[in-house]
């Protein structure tokens, strides 16, 4: 039996994510920095602060996250590192930029980066790219028509 070999010339992957919001950005901003607008659409509940420099934990239905916030630019710029892999064996950076656009938000999210070299980093990249772009769609609910999505799932 012989062995397929998948050769990636690069194999060092960022998921990178635009949405446009008819919110304003100081709301789309809120939606990512304070803790208990960031429940309304993404964790079930955020144990600590997101202040710059902290430690927080997600609390979701089925696992719990920690994040360590290392930037925040009122009403542009929320930076954050959280694990993907058990035992924090994989870790990225994501950076999510709110910039005006007319009367609402372009919101970029970039998280990486994923080597998908790495035992695990491919099924994570996998699990990036799928839960930012729900995840998104949720913030887009709450902040641009305050429905919170998850509950018709």
């Amino acid at each position: 039996m012989t062995e397929a070999k998948i050769e990636i010339s690069d194999p060092v992957r960022t998921v990178r994510v635009q949405r446009r919001v008819d919110a304003p950005p100081y709301r789309v901003y809120r939606a990512w920095s304070a803790p208990e607008a960031l429940s309304e659409w993404f964790p079930d509940h955020v144990e600590g602060s997101l202040a710059p420099g902290t430690r927080s934990t997600l609390v979701f239905p089925d696992q719990r996250v920690w994040w360590d916030v290392l930037e925040a630019e009122p009403d542009s710029r929320f930076q954050f590192r959280w694990p993907w892999l058990e035992n924090d064996a994989w870790v990225t950076v994501c950076t999510v930029t709110v910039t005006p656009r007319g009367y609402g938000s372009l919101v970029t999210l970039e998280d990486g980066p994923f080597d998908l070299t790495q035992p695990g980093v491919l099924d994570a990249y996998a699990e990036c790219l799928e839960g930012w772009g729900e995840a998104l769609a949720n913030m887009r609910g709450v902040v641009d028509f305050s429905v919170d999505l998850r509950r018709y799932r």
